[in-house]
């Protein structure tokens, strides 16, 4: 894709964000710092990420104010959920437009070949919509931070769960793409550490429309819980085919794997009702989440964060924080150093930390879809079930296979 054609296609916006006073240092890159937001802005993942992160990472900005002392631009581009993609907006942005740091990337494939060519420039990789847990295993970097969730956090939450509430045979259907098979994996681990049984699975390509063929293998199997191990539009569409092919009826259950608010959203809580899930962040959580969201959804259409959003918000906040102690935006590695060695403290996460494997380490939380009759209103959508705590709602640092983990 030429140059000129790949900026048409996927540069969506560029903004200058908050104040700034005194002259420029030489220390800041092109006299400023640059954050480029690589999500998906129109495919199966828009909702969750796309136009609501570059405006969750405008707010990061805008609430930090001028205490860099330079301004702060937002770049924002459509991946198409495409690595190559990815990789040539990414590759541009660094090597033309000064872009020093890359936030959100939802789909893990892109992610992954993000991550790479973040570490080659020295530059910094923020991740909040991917989720395999490769980033901060075997494939971590000491230019990358993970923030919101991953697969292992999202086995254990709601596969350990379901296990222990008599789910205990299981048939995957899986997106065919890194981030399914990491869910896959990672949750076919918790179910046979916990005494279940994988019957099968079947992988379906990204952004599929039809679900019937691989429905009727999942009822053939005879499990228990199929454990839904894609997201986004995919989710959506194989739980309401689910229900047109009385799959529930049948005695078969659901499990979402990777459930996201704005999904029960479009599900309705009729067709979610029950759907156990785990996530980072909820909007209704406490006085201080609830203040945010409110903030958000006023400057976007009235719809709610979804966590990852959450995440791109409080990682750029995070990020701007340790610049304003580093001074300067040239080492990438030195940034996210720093990032390690601040405490994390911000209103939609409380209080974490950031591991040498770059594992942004925060609570998470199991919980339930409510039935129409258990709602106040729109959006009030979840009841907690189970706070996993910090200290245990991600994989522990030495069986990540991390190699900046010290043996």
């Amino acid at each position: 894709m030429a140059t000129t054609r790949l900026t048409a296609l996927a540069v969506l916006a560029v903004s200058m964000v908050g104040a700034w006073a005194g002259p420029a240092s030489a220390q800041w890159t092109g006299n400023m710092v640059k954050i480029g937001v690589l999500s998906d802005m129109s495919s199966l993942y828009a909702d969750i990420t796309g136009p609501g992160s570059v405006l969750a990472a405008r707010m990061a900005v805008e609430d930090f104010g001028g205490k860099l002392g330079v301004p702060v631009a937002i770049v924002s581009a459509d991946h198409q959920n495409k690595p190559d993609v990815g990789s040539n907006i990414v590759r541009q942005w660094i090597d033309r437009d000064g872009v020093d740091v890359i936030v959100d990337v939802p789909t893990s494939s892109v992610a992954l070949a993000v991550n790479e060519i973040v570490r080659e420039k020295n530059k910094v990789f923020l991740v909040s919509g991917a989720a395999t847990s490769d980033l901060t295993g075997p494939k971590c970097s000491p230019n990358t931070v993970h923030w919101t969730y991953d697969t292992w956090a999202l086995a254990h939450g709601t596969g350990s769960a379901v296990v222990k509430a008599g789910g205990d045979t299981w048939f995957f259907l899986t997106a065919d793409y890194a981030f399914g098979h990491a869910l896959e994996r990672d949750t076919s681990e918790v179910v046979k550490a916990s005494g279940g049984k994988v019957l099968g699975a079947v992988r379906h390509p990204l952004n599929t429309s039809d679900f019937s063929s691989f429905l009727l293998q999942a009822q053939a199997s005879k499990a228990k819980i199929i454990g839904l191990a894609n997201a986004g539009g995919d989710t959506i569409n194989s739980i309401k085919q689910a229900a047109e092919f009385g799959v529930v009826k049948g005695g078969q259950k659901l499990a979402g794997l990777l459930v996201f608010i704005t999904d029960v959203h479009s599900l309705g809580l009729r067709t979610a009702q029950g759907l156990l899930l785990t996530e980072s962040f909820y909007w209704d959580l406490n006085d201080q989440t609830r203040a945010w969201s409110k903030r958000f959804a006023a400057k976007h259409d009235g719809k709610m964060p979804s966590m990852v959003q959450a995440g791109v918000y409080a990682a750029v906040t995070h990020y701007l924080k340790a610049l304003a102690q580093t001074k300067s935006d040239e080492d990438g590695k030195a940034i996210v150093d720093k990032m390690k060695a601040l405490p994390t403290d911000d209103p939609l996460f409380g209080k974490g930390t950031i591991r040498v494997d770059g594992r942004k380490i925060h609570p998470t939380y199991l919980f339930e879809v409510k039935s129409p009759d258990q709602t106040k209103g729109s959006w009030d959508y979840y009841k907690l079930v189970h706070a996993i705590p910090a200290a245990e709602a991600f994989r522990p640092l030495d069986q990540g296979g991390c190699p900046l983990v010290k043996k």
